[in-house]
């Protein structure tokens, strides 16, 4: 970035760097109060409108953690696949599935699908971390991001990371492109205000203080590596901190996935031309999309789980409380089933061969012998793309 690609509105500055110059970010909120137009104000009425819905249905609906887990584990695998991570839910479960069954890391799979599994897996595990910290009463602060940073990175393994740095600020200076984001001596101050930020409330309505806390959090990009999948995680964190989720289960990175240039230009735009509010624009009908995305997907899970339990439910046969058991264990072996119902083997292989002919599991491995299972009615709900957009 050059000094000529800034323009007079630029929230930010550009300070010489030896040969570089680095980009340091103004303090939130923007000199210049936002002003939006009356339809931008109808979507955020929309977001909160959907949002209350989803925090609603997850206050009263008895419904399976697994589910809700499948929801978190969908906004993880998205993340991270922001980040170049290929990974799908068949492969993670299948993972974990296997990790269950053998301790020998060889028969767990490729060891560049494992990395990726590895990621998502921190991803999750950092997530429900700041969730249950947030219920213990403590507040989103730096150590608490370095708590979760130190989650996201731990076990990745050092060729997929581009930091030896973790649960700290970073020590070296990081690029996006031609990007140069504020360099380390500057980063425990920028991040103490934008802390500072967050805890006093921000200026505006939270939703737009979200979207505002989110581009100053990557643009200081205070972290060696994972600034991007910790940002999204924060935004998660602060909408459960302002009682806008029961659940962390709204996966917003599915919505930045499916615009990512979008996502990236609207950001420049802030940085370079001041461009507040269409980058809010963008965040806040993120919210609003996704909000609805994710209770109509969690109205059809919990639809499926009462056509099972109408169907099987009260029955004593191994067929028929595996399928009531599918939302609690989605992916399985005839091993797990065996151990899960107490049963013999050829009792687990009869209740897994009745659920297969009944349209319930399908085979996924396509092999004679250690085949896996899948809950495909399960697995089509949460794996069909947005129908919101």
């Amino acid at each position: 970035m050059r000094d000529e690609d800034l323009t007079t509105s630029a929230p930010g500055t550009l300070v010489p760097y030896g040969r570089k110059s680095y980009y340091k970010p103004d303090p939130l909120p923007p000199d210049e109060p936002l002003t939006f137009d009356e339809g931008f104000y109808e979507t955020l009425s929309e977001a909160t409108f959907w949002l209350g819905k989803l925090g609603g249905f997850s206050m009263t609906v008895n419904f399976a953690p697994v589910l809700y887990t499948s929801l978190l584990r969908k906004e993880a695998m998205e993340s991270a696949e922001i980040e170049g991570a290929e990974i799908d839910y068949n492969a993670l479960y299948s993972y974990e599935t296997r990790s269950g069954i053998t301790h020998d890391e060889s028969e767990r799979g490729d060891a560049d699908e494992t990395k990726d599994v590895q990621e998502v897996l921190n991803y999750e595990d950092a997530l429900e971390l700041g969730i249950e910290k947030l219920e213990r009463g403590e507040q989103i602060s730096l150590d608490l991001l370095h708590t979760l940073h130190e989650k996201l990175l731990t076990g990745v393994p050092e060729e997929r990371r581009e930091t030896d740095t973790i649960g700290e600020f970073k020590t070296h200076p990081n690029y996006l492109g031609d990007f140069l984001p504020p360099v380390p001596s500057t980063v425990e101050s920028l991040m103490e205000a934008l802390s500072t930020y967050i805890r006093t409330g921000g200026n505006y309505h939270p939703l737009i203080d979200i979207a505002l806390v989110h581009y100053q959090f990557e643009t200081i990009h205070p972290y060696g590596d994972g600034n991007g999948r910790l940002g999204r995680l924060l935004i998660t964190l602060q909408l459960f901190d302002a009682g806008y989720l029961e659940k962390p289960n709204l996966y917003l990175s599915e919505y930045f996935n499916r615009f990512k240039p979008t996502y990236v230009d609207r950001m420049q735009a802030v940085r370079t031309n001041g461009e507040w509010e269409a980058w809010v624009e963008f965040f806040v009908t993120g919210v609003r999309q996704q909000a609805e995305e994710s209770l109509l997907r969690s109205r059809e899970l919990r639809e499926l789980q009462q056509q099972y339990e109408d169907h099987y439910g009260g029955s004593a046969r191994a067929d028929a409380r595996l399928a009531c058991n599918l939302f609690e264990r989605p992916y399985l072996t005839a091993p797990l089933v065996e151990e899960e119902l107490d049963v013999s083997s050829p009792t687990a292989y009869r209740a897994i061969g009745r659920l297969v002919q009944d349209g319930v599991l399908e085979e996924t491995t396509g092999q004679e012998r250690n085949k896996e299972y899948r809950a495909k009615e399960i697995f089509d709900i949460l794996e069909k793309p947005p129908v919101t957009y």
